[in-house]
């Protein structure tokens, strides 16, 4: 059995209490569950992370492309979170690894802030999702079901 890796990116352990209005009112918890429900209807495992440091992600996505070089990883599911905006070293670490990721926003990005519309993840990854709430996830899961 293949397992997707969902990452979560800075302050996404806050998701039900950081501006609701935006990200809705369901915690990090329930969108596991979420995930998981999703993974088990496509016949995938699920590794679910999050963390709040840019170097953690890096190496989680090094992992990643070793367990996708063997085989054993469907892919990942990145909400990076700021980092989206910000960050070449998780550019560089998705497209040295060559492993197949969805770039994944809970909020319309390019609805928001004009700093927000820029993405260092966009180039590197196979496919984008936004705006969907916390829905996106489990879309983003099937999008890699449709990938496999």
């Amino acid at each position: 059995m293949k397992t997707v890796l969902v990452l979560n990116g800075p302050n996404l352990n806050l998701l039900g209490t950081r501006e609701p209005l935006v990200y809705g009112s369901q915690s990090l918890e329930d969108v596991k569950a979420l995930c998981q429900s999703a993974c088990e209807s496509h016949g995938f495992a699920l590794d679910f992370r999050q963390s709040n440091h840019e170097g953690e992600l890096v190496d989680w996505i090094h992992e990643a492309g070793k367990a996708q070089a063997a085989g054993k990883l469907a892919g990942v599911v990145l909400n990076a979170g700021a980092y989206t905006h910000t960050s070449v070293a998780l550019h560089d670490a998705i497209k040295g690894t060559g492993i197949v990721l969805i770039e994944l926003h809970i909020s319309n990005v390019h609805a928001r802030e004009a700093f927000r519309h820029h993405s260092f993840i966009s180039p590197v990854a196979k496919a984008v999702m936004a705006g969907f709430g916390v829905k996106g996830y489990s879309m983003a899961i099937a999008g890699l079901a449709e990938f496999s």
